[in-house]
């Protein structure tokens, strides 16, 4: 069914718990990349980023709570991304999203603990998957416009960090299972390098000089006033 379609929810999962009995873990994964200026970004594009990455998961996971309480156990495993702690330029959408998972994961945590279910959160960071074609949409203004220097500097840097690798699915899905089964009270789960060594200079750097940097290595810079 929609995405936020509580009907087709519904019965998505009472077929399933009829068919596989009881749900012990729920993997949110469903997701896209809506990237592009804001400004320049029709709000049907806003909508659905927010409707796929946020309402469709926080949909998801209400039909499945009252089957993990009944049951006192249960993990729902979220994916978020490293771009859930960090923004890159153009990513108002998807960043915004990632970052609403991992406050409403880190907030369920202490609502459901009490229940005996967890809540884990996947932050991958480049992933060596068609995620760049069938899940990136790309806002942009066909007359060019103020943004077009930012879309090119964006887009060929990440054509060049494409070229990187990174992450296989297997290495997330691994980390999946691992944060499903191992029965810590871990909340984050970091997938690959790049995805480590960028949180590990967001937590050690100041706003000012992480911020330069990103925008450095976009090629982002000063820019004269309309």
């Amino acid at each position: 069914g929609n995405v936020g379609d509580w009907d087709s929810t519904v019965e998505a999962f009472t077929k399933a718990v009829a068919e596989h009995g009881p749900i012990d873990v729920l993997v949110n994964n469903a997701g896209f990349g809506a990237y592009g200026a804001l400004e320049v970004t029709d709000m049907d594009v806003v909508r659905r980023q927010f409707d796929t990455n946020v309402i469709g998961l926080l949909d998801v996971t209400k039909q499945v709570l009252p089957t993990l309480r009944d049951s006192a156990a249960g993990v729902i495993v979220n994916v978020s991304s490293v771009g859930g702690r960090m923004a890159f330029p153009l990513g108002s959408l998807y960043h915004g999203s990632k970052f609403a998972v991992e406050g409403l994961s880190e907030a369920l945590t202490h609502e459901l603990s009490p229940f005996g279910i967890s809540v884990k959160i996947i932050e991958p960071g480049l992933v060596a998957t068609d995620f760049a074609g069938r899940s990136f949409v790309l806002s942009t203004d066909p007359a060019g416009g103020p943004y077009q220097d930012t879309v090119t500097s964006v887009l060929t840097a990440f054509a060049a960090v494409q070229k990187q690798g990174g992450a296989s699915a297997a290495d997330v899905a691994s980390t999946i299972y691992e944060a499903a089964t191992d029965g810590s009270a871990q909340l984050r789960y970091v997938v690959g390098d790049d995805a480590i060594a960028t949180l590990n200079a967001r937590a050690n750097m100041d706003d000012v000089s992480f911020v330069d940097m990103i925008r450095r290595n976009f090629g982002i810079g000063i820019t004269a006033q309309p």
